[in-house]
C-alpha cells in the first residue's frame, strides 16, 4: 500500500491540475500544457502528475489521446454511470432498489421542470417528438420494448430546455437502466402500451400548456415500472 503521503501528494496535483483548468478558462477539448510545462508551473514531480492524470482521466475531466496529447475531457456522467452499473453487478439482488431509486429520482426532476417544459412545447412545433410518440406505439403493438426511443424523447425534452445538465442525467439514468434493467425481465405488452400512451399524453398536454394534465401523465409515464418493479420484488 502506498503511504498516506502519496495520495496526499497525488490529491494536491489533482486540485492544482483542475485549478488550472479554472484559471485559464480552458474548455472541453482544449488542449492541456504538456508534462514538462504542469511540473514547472505546479512545482511537483512528474510522476505525480502522471498519476494525477490518470486520476482525473477516469473521472472524465482529462482525456489522453496517445501521440496527440492531453485534452481537458468531456466533463460528462460516466464515471456516475459505470460506478452504478458496477454497484448493480457487484452486489446481486440490488438492481430493484437502483432502479427504483432511479425512477424517483427521475419523476421528481421531470416534475420540477414540467412548468418550463409546458412552457416551452405550449402551442410548439413537436413533430420530432411526435414521431417518437408514434414509434413507441407501433413497437408496443408489435410487443416489442422501445428504450431508443424513450430515451430520445426525453433527450429532446432536455434540448428544448436548454438544461445540459438535465440532458446528461436523463442519458445516464437511461443507460444504467438499460444495462441493470434486462436482468429484471421483459415487460410484459400492457405496461409497453401503458408507457407509449403516457408519453403521448405528455407531449399532448405540453402542446396544449396544460400543466396540471402534463404533472398527472408524468406519474403515469413511470407506474407501469414501478408495477413491474415491485411485481419482480415478489
Amino acid at each position: 500500500m502506498k503511504p498516506d503521503r502519496y495520495r496526499d501528494g497525488t490529491n494536491v496535483t489533482v486540485q492544482g491540475i483542475k485549478d488550472l483548468i479554472l484559471a485559464r478558462g480552458l474548455k472541453p477539448g482544449d488542449p492541456m500544457p504538456t508534462e514538462a510545462v504542469l511540473v514547472e508551473e505546479l512545482g511537483v514531480s512528474r510522476s505525480s502528475i502522471r498519476e494525477a492524470v490518470r486520476t482525473l482521466v477516469a473521472l472524465d475531466i482529462l482525456e489522453v489521446r496517445h501521440g496527440t496529447g492531453t485534452f481537458v475531457g468531456k466533463l460528462s456522467l460516466r464515471p456516475l454511470v459505470e460506478g452504478m452499473v458496477f454497484r448493480g453487478v457487484l452486489m446481486p439482488g440490488d438492481e430493484n432498489a437502483m432502479l427504483r431509486e432511479i425512477v424517483e429520482v427521475r419523476t421528481g426532476l421531470d416534475m420540477s421542470l414540467a412548468p418550463q417544459i409546458v412552457e416551452r412545447l405550449s402551442h410548439g412545433d413537436a413533430d420530432d417528438l411526435r414521431a417518437c410518440v408514434e414509434q413507441m406505439k407501433e413497437r408496443a403493438a408489435r410487443n416489442e420494448p422501445f428504450p431508443e426511443e424513450d430515451r430520445i424523447f426525453h433527450l429532446q425534452l432536455a434540448q428544448r430546455l436548454g438544461n445540459a445538465l438535465y440532458g446528461q442525467l436523463v442519458a445516464a439514468f437511461w443507460d444504467i437502466h438499460m444495462t441493470v434493467g434486462p436482468s429484471l425481465g421483459a415487460a410484459p405488452q400492457r405496461e409497453l402500451n401503458a408507457t407509449a400512451l403516457a408519453h403521448e399524453r405528455m407531449l399532448d398536454a405540453a402542446l396544449a400548456g396544460d400543466l396540471a394534465e402534463y404533472q398527472d401523465a408524468v406519474h403515469a409515464h413511470y407506474e407501469p415500472i414501478l408495477r413491474m418493479l415491485t411485481s419482480w420484488a415478489s
